[in-house]
């Protein structure tokens, strides 16, 4: 009687979904501590310092769609969940109470949240690498070799656009056809991230069942 001989079987595909890299701790730290020069914190968990080279508004997803025409196309954006991180200029963090006051939102509760100096956030998953579930992802990723802060909406980024660029933009501080978002207006992009935020918690509100003692 003849032993059929099984075929060998194929190797073990490791990579992610849609040709991504498997996840290494190790890669991600490099490509942020060397590829871009931010500050990660040590250990397995990678998560990123603020309040050095940036700071993070913190607001929900569906309201920060909306906002994000008042972010320069090369200013980071991440993705946490249902959760929108839009990257900001250093100190934005502790602007943002004067400027919601400002704005007259200052009373208003909202679901928009800074951090600044001394605070952390989830390193997103780098480019061309499968993060774990659940992780947090980079919807416009920084790229490396370029300052970030060259990009990040700010209080002075409208005065250090040129006359020209000022006139296009009618004096809001970006101009759309720009290829870097040095000029993004951190005040609209304040004002529209409150105005969506207090939409969406409006919506969310209205859209509970009503509750009878």
């Amino acid at each position: 009687m003849a032993l059929s001989v099984p075929h060998p079987r194929p190797p073990v595909d490791e990579r992610g979904p849609h040709g991504a890299a498997p996840w290494d701790p190790a890669a991600v730290r490099c490509w942020y501590e060397n590829g871009l020069g931010w500050a990660v914190t040590p250990g397995p968990d990678i998560r990123l310092l603020t309040g050095l080279r940036f700071d993070v508004f913190e607001l929900p997803a569906e309201a920060g769609f909306a906002a994000l025409r008042h972010v320069g196309p090369k200013a980071p954006v991440a993705l946490h969940g249902e959760t929108m991180r839009l990257f900001v200029a250093a100190g934005s963090a502790d602007e943002l109470p004067g400027l919601l006051d400002w704005l007259e939102w200052g009373d208003i509760p909202l679901d928009l949240k800074a951090i600044g100096a001394g605070g952390l956030i989830d390193a997103p998953t780098p480019p061309g690498l499968a993060g774990p579930r659940g992780a947090a992802v980079w919807l416009r990723p920084p790229e490396p070799g370029y300052e970030v802060e060259a990009t990040l909406p700010s209080l002075t980024a409208a005065a250090t656009l040129a006359p020209s660029a000022a006139l296009c933009t009618g004096g809001s501080g970006t101009d759309p056809h720009s290829g870097s978002a040095a000029g993004s207006d951190l005040v609209r992009l304040v004002d529209t991230a409150a105005t969506q935020c207090h939409r969406v918690r409006l919506w969310r509100t209205s859209s509970q069942p009503l509750a009878f003692s």
